[in-house]
């Protein structure tokens, strides 16, 4: 592997997930297709995105830093299923298989932070 980030677990959870969250997007209404369903994209997407660009060498406050913003957009993208479950978007199922799924990978991020520090 070329790249420090594909090695790491957390990446490649979130790489995952982002794939699965994309195609959950595309069942949203079309109405949501500028919103919601950008939204909840993009937060996913960032989590990979932030976590790939933390592990770049740098120092591991910065790779901290990163960890950070990865760990606000998981955030995010479960702020965003409490949305499209309000909205009836998706069932409470796909809902709590999702909301676990990203309480694992935020649990995750949180312990290789904490293993970044001095």
């Amino acid at each position: 592997m070329a790249f420090r980030f594909e090695e790491l677990k957390i990446w490649q959870q979130a790489f995952e997930l982002s794939n699965e969250v994309d195609l959950l997007a595309k069942t949203f209404p079309k109405s949501e297709v500028y919103s919601l369903c950008s939204q909840i994209k993009r937060a996913a997407d960032s989590v990979v995105l932030n976590i790939a660009e933390g592990s770049t060498g740098q120092s591991k406050a910065e790779f901290n830093r990163f960890l950070g913003i990865a760990l606000r957009s998981a955030i995010e993208v479960v702020a965003c299923l409490f949305m499209a479950k309000a909205r009836n978007y998706i069932d409470e199922e796909l809902f709590k298989n999702y909301y676990s799924k990203y309480e694992v990978l935020c649990k995750m991020i949180t312990k290789f932070r904490d293993s970044l520090q001095p």
